[in-house]
């Protein structure tokens, strides 16, 4: 099942990526590249680097040329999430590409690779509220309280493997299609964010 086997990956590239807990090291992608698992791997490398972009962002101390530029940071990973996404689906398409879909055939509220962004989400959630569950300097009632969100995160990762798996089913079986739009991301775009084409003239 496609959902079983790429949580490890994302649970390997967390662990790998906490081994220095720098959003400065580089990716070492352990996987060949060109292979599902290689971009499953660079997709969550991706994802746990802005989680923690994300985390020093918040720090109200922080010195605001710094945080601007982290901001920037912030916009340029969002865009290359997005692109690893359509990546991911890109190989989904070529592997049901001879699919004879259904008359009745029916669309997902979200394509395959959008379903296994928010997995590998989960998987970061899931890992550092395991650390929060079991911080030795915390009190009992804290390690309690992220117990039961741990657990309910534990809930959505087995609900989340049925869902995805069963999508990829349909698709294969052709009771549902896939139709990929290419993100439209106006932030980034100079041509399309007001704030950027109105400074180009």
């Amino acid at each position: 099942m496609f959902a079983e086997f790429a949580f490890p990956i994302f649970e390997q590239s967390i662990a790998d990526y906490h081994k220095f807990d720098d959003v400065n090291q580089p990716i070492n992608n352990p996987y060949e590249k060109g292979t599902i698992e290689y971009l499953l791997y660079a997709k969550n490398w991706v994802d746990t680097v802005q989680w923690h972009y994300e985390d020093i962002i918040r720090d109200p101390q922080i010195d605001p040329v710094a945080a601007l530029t982290l901001k920037r940071k912030i916009d340029a990973s969002n865009q290359v999430r997005t692109d690893m996404v359509e990546y991911i689906d890109s190989y989904f398409l070529q592997k049901y590409k001879d699919v004879v879909v259904k008359a009745d055939a029916k669309i997902n509220t979200e394509s395959p690779a959008w379903a296994i962004d928010r997995l590998s989400i989960l998987a970061l959630k899931i890992y550092h509220m395991r650390e929060e569950a079991t911080r030795e300097n915390a009190s009992d009632e804290h390690r309690a309280k992220c117990q039961e969100k741990l657990n309910v995160l534990l809930e959505q990762q087995k609900d989340m493997f049925v869902s995805i798996n069963d999508l990829l089913k349909d698709i294969e079986n052709g009771d549902k299609y896939m139709k990929v739009y290419k993100q439209m991301k106006m932030y980034n775009d100079d041509d399309l964010n007001p704030v950027l084409y109105q400074n180009k003239k």
